[in-house]
């Protein structure tokens, strides 16, 4: 596409440039230039795009689109007010706006997003649908995978991504939602069919301030799927009746809504919890039916996902009978209420929980099934949310026996002045401060007994620590088997 043509859709009348130049690819990262690249300047929190421009020159970009004039370049430079906005407007144009032909299925929330996602795509693949996923874990088209840095990548990642999918004949893409990529317009360009609310707690305050803030960009998924009615391209929000929040979404969106829930009377519900040694069972109840289904996962959170992904699926014209096929076969998700089984008799899970509420779902779970002590490994990670320190401690010792205080990511924080925060909450209470996070998971491993149940919560699927500057190689679920092994 030619320079000119692709600068005509932002709509800024102050544009003029004289070449016109073929734009071979858009990046915003100088590395990735090369031959006809427009190289768009991005000012990050470490790291201005602007200082680059001349790298990227020199690596062979065709043109610069800036936000301030730039000396000393052979190549056009345009200057816009937000290059930011401007990147996820010709992202989607250049990628030939990908998402127009994708049946789209968005999904935020605090907590549930992963498994949430994952609960979809089998579903999908159980109705025979090529699709595509886009999360915290990787990035999926069809069957490969990519890596990913943020949940939600920057707008030109998402653009190619849609672009190779449609190539690849996706049919059906899925995707988790962060309030950091609402609140910095990541996701401007993609044409949502269905978008999906999870539920709403405590996190991230670090960055939003406020809960009130958070909900806000929560609900901007909702508000952003438009005004417009088509027969042939109808806008679904599916909101969890139990959650507060979701009432003001309603009112930010003009989408049609289908509501799930357990406790307030929903669209889509669950009736007659009951825990079995072989996962949850309980009557599905739908518009189209109702049916008694048995998940393999357990607790009352695994059933809000499973009806999320229930919602979601009808919402997008899967057949009930398909779905429940999906959600009975579905062993779970990497890191999520994940079994760690090396021939023990006492019970070790891994899972993601990080915020206040997700702790506490899941330790409140273990209790119902706990036949001797419970055991809570957890940390907070460190240039984060500071509040919620000493609420994680008091969930800890709250519903666990033997609560054990350990790192998580701290980052460039010292560990120990985290783990003073945590205490905070905590004072007089029985706990256990270990630092170090592999001898943390030794120590319960080495002290656990037949009946006992160990939880190493906060990192779930990552297979990494962040300690000051640098990455570490760290795997919860290997350094607990590694302990298992020993302790035989």
């Amino acid at each position: 596409m030619k320079l000119k043509e692709l600068l005509t859709f932002l709509h800024e009348t102050s544009i003029e440039v004289k070449d016109n130049p073929i734009i071979t690819s858009i990046e915003m990262d100088s590395r990735e230039v090369k031959d006809g690249s427009l190289f768009i300047c991005i000012k990050g929190y470490t790291v201005d795009g602007h200082d680059y421009a001349k790298k990227a020159q020199e690596s062979g970009a065709a043109a610069i689109l800036a936000e301030r004039q730039l000396e000393g370049l052979a190549i056009p430079v345009i200057v816009v007010k937000d290059t930011k906005r401007a990147m996820a407007v010709l992202a989607d144009i250049f990628y030939g706006q990908p998402t127009h032909d994708l049946h789209l299925i968005g999904v935020t929330g605090t907590n549930g997003k992963t498994t949430t996602t994952h609960i979809i795509e089998k579903i999908l693949n159980e109705a025979n649908k090529t699709t595509g996923l886009i999360g915290t874990m990787y990035i999926k088209i069809a069957e490969e995978l990519k890596s990913v840095r943020n949940t939600t990548p920057e707008s030109l990642t998402l653009q190619k991504t849609f672009r190779e999918m449609k190539d690849k004949e996706v049919s059906h893409a899925v995707m988790e939602v962060s309030s950091h990529a609402l609140h910095l317009g990541r996701i401007h360009g993609c044409d949502f069919n269905v978008a999906v609310f999870t539920n709403l707690s405590q996190d991230h305050l670090d960055y939003h301030k406020t809960m009130e803030a958070y909900k806000y960009a929560k609900g901007l998924l909702f508000a952003q799927l438009g005004n417009r009615y088509d027969h042939d391209h109808i806008k679904i929000a599916v909101l969890n009746a139990d959650e507060e929040a979701s009432e003001e979404f309603k009112k930010m969106t003009a989408a049609k809504i289908i509501t799930y829930g357990i406790d307030n009377n929903a669209d889509i519900m669950a009736k007659e919890i009951k825990m079995t040694s072989k996962g949850t069972e309980f009557e599905l109840i739908t518009p189209v039916g109702t049916k008694k289904v048995i998940i393999k996962m357990l607790g009352k959170f695994s059933v809000y996902n499973v009806l999320a992904a229930v919602s979601a699926s009808l919402a997008s014209g899967v057949e009930l009978t398909t779905i429940i096929k999906a959600i009975e076969k579905i062993e779970g998700v990497r890191g999520r209420f994940e079994l760690v089984t090396g021939g023990q008799d006492y019970t070790v899970i891994v899972d993601y929980a990080h915020t206040p509420d997700s702790l506490e779902n899941v330790l409140q779970t273990i209790k119902q099934f706990a036949e001797g002590k419970v055991y809570c490994i957890v940390g907070c990670g460190g240039d984060r949310d500071k509040t919620k320190r000493p609420l994680m401690a008091k969930i800890a010792v709250k519903y666990s026996d033997e609560p054990i205080f350990t790192s998580d990511n701290p980052r460039s924080e010292d560990p120990m002045m985290i783990l003073k925060d945590m205490e905070a909450g905590v004072t007089g209470e029985h706990y256990q401060l270990i630092s170090n996070r592999e001898e943390a998971i030794f120590f319960a491993i080495d002290k656990a007994k037949k009946g006992d149940v160990i939880l190493i919560a906060g990192k779930g699927h990552e297979t990494y620590q962040i300690i000051g500057n640098q990455t570490f190689d760290f795997d919860d679920k290997e350094v607990a088997l590694q302990a298992i092994n020993k302790s035989k």
